[in-house]
């Protein structure tokens, strides 16, 4: 086992903690996961730091479980599975080595960089960021590109893995490895001096090593930072709700919205996760959930530097063409709440508390892909499995993204329950683990399997658990990073 001393040698004494309140803070987080308190937390100061931190835990047999966002967490991925691990606090790392406004990158950007911080640094240089639906404050930006979470911006997500691009990452042998147009030839600095911009996330050559890190939990390696790719802010804007009791028309109009470039953030969502996103207390919430449609459409509408008043005006009039043909309308507002307001909400990240915490204090999300033609049978199938654990489908919210230029769907299942209530929460608890199988019957897709729901997803597909356990025999073959995780 490896002591304090020698964690203090790497990372130096201030950043090595067995603190009981500091290691309870790590021990647990929103999920359903069993509590398990590390044995050390260490805070990373550099990168250089990384590879010998990771040849000491081999040694020494030691587990790490690599955390680069701040609390709350929600899927058990950094709560340790052995009793020996050690937290690899990654969040220090705020480096944000290059904005190429021409290129639309942020390049290496340090794992420890949240959303706020990095969209206030492109901002700079024109650029935004296409990002999750109002990601929470302490949300690293690289452990979101790590998850693949779903961004909001469908028109720009070209591939699954957007918008990543290149990675520096430390494998569990202790040896740094940098992926895609990173991989080289040459230096960081001298790719620069050369105009490389470490952009493309495959590579090297026809490896394409970033997928296997991604939705690896950090089971594969230690990512230190990674290129974001961004967008142009646009000149001119015009956001728009459509509501509809009718979820097959909405689909329909955001499927030709997107297949016509008609918006830049696209997204779907009914009126429970619309009012837990927009309402700042209960009472808020129940007159929204009360007053909105059973389904809503927002769409925003953007052009750019030249002619950006006649690119909106031809814009507007071909989604107004479309809408109409399906007998559908935009409008400036929903349930009293502006357009132009609730874009500005989507796309910050989330004042603290965390919204999905602010209605009832706990929340519990299923989420998984597919294709619009299943998306009603598996709400039907998450619906009844709701009223047959006896929870309130008033507190089921829906969120539904468009991913990959509108080929498939991102669906999320948000459960809002009181974490206080211990008979609530074991409702919810045994629901999300019972709804698994039939929403996988129904056609559901979980490529971000978590928590108690990992082993279940996994044990079905026996040719992808065979060759993550051969890769991970190569990268990290004494087991030591994030052991108990996905099938390891």
């Amino acid at each position: 086992m490896v002591t304090a001393e020698q964690l203090r040698q790497v990372v130096g004494e201030e950043n090595v903690s067995d603190d009981p309140a500091v290691l309870a803070a790590y021990a647990s987080d929103q999920s359903f996961v069993s509590r398990l308190s590390p044995h050390y937390v260490v805070r990373i100061p550099s990168c250089d730091a990384v590879p010998e931190l990771v040849r000491l835990a081999r040694e020494t047999r030691t587990s790490l479980v690599p955390v680069s966002s701040g609390a709350p967490h929600f899927h058990g991925d950094t709560v340790p599975s052995a009793g020996d691990a050690i937290i690899v606090d990654l969040s220090g790392l705020k480096t944000i080595d290059l904005v190429d406004p021409k290129e639309r990158v942020a390049s290496a950007v340090g794992a420890g960089v949240t959303f706020g911080e990095l969209m206030t640094a492109v901002a700079e240089h024109g650029l935004r960021l296409n990002l999750p639906l109002r990601p929470r404050a302490t949300k690293s930006v690289v452990g979101s590109l790590l998850s693949r979470e779903p961004v909001i911006m469908p028109h720009y997500h070209w591939d699954i893995c957007d918008p990543a691009g290149s990675m520096e990452v430390v494998f569990g042998t202790g040896d740094l490895f940098r992926t895609g147009a990173a991989a080289g030839p040459g230096t960081l600095a001298e790719q620069r001096a050369a105009g490389g911009r470490q952009k493309e996330a495959a590579g090297p050559s026809a490896m394409s090593l970033h997928r296997l890190l991604q939705g690896g939990q950090g089971t594969m390696g230690i990512v230190t930072w990674a290129s974001v790719r961004c967008e142009l802010i646009p000149t001119l804007e015009q956001p728009c709700f459509v509501a509809s009791d009718d979820l097959a028309k909405l689909l329909q109009a955001a499927h030709w919205l997107v297949r016509l470039r008609l918006g830049n953030e696209l997204f779907l969502m009914d009126r429970v996760y619309f009012a837990a996103l927009v309402a700042e207390e209960g009472e808020t919430f129940l007159q929204l959930a009360k007053e909105a449609p059973s389904w809503l459409l927002f769409f925003n509408l953007g052009a750019y530097r030249y002619l950006p008043e006649l690119r909106i005006e031809g814009q507007s009039a071909d989604a107004r063409e479309l809408l109409q043909g399906l007998g559908l309308e935009a409008k400036p507002s929903l349930a009293g709440v502006s357009a132009w307001e609730f874009l500005e909400q989507v796309r910050s990240p989330s004042p603290e508390p965390y919204w999905k915490l602010r209605l009832c204090g706990g929340c519990q999300d299923v989420f998984f892909l597919t294709t619009y033609k299943k998306l009603q049978g598996l709400i039907d199938v998450m619906r009844a499995a709701v009223e047959a654990a006896g929870f309130s489908l008033s507190r089921l919210g829906i969120y539904l993204q468009p991913i990959v230029q509108g080929t498939s769907c991102h669906v999320e299942f948000s459960l809002f329950y009181d974490r206080a209530d211990a008979r609530e929460s074991a409702t919810v608890r045994e629901l999300a683990i019972r709804v698994i199988g039939p929403l996988l019957a129904g056609g559901a897709f979980f490529s971000r399997p978590f928590g108690e729901a990992a082993r279940l997803i996994m044990n079905r597909d026996a040719a992808t658990v065979e060759a993550l356990k051969k890769f991970k025999a190569i990268v990290d073959p004494d087991g030591i990073l994030n052991p108990g995780k996905l099938c390891f």
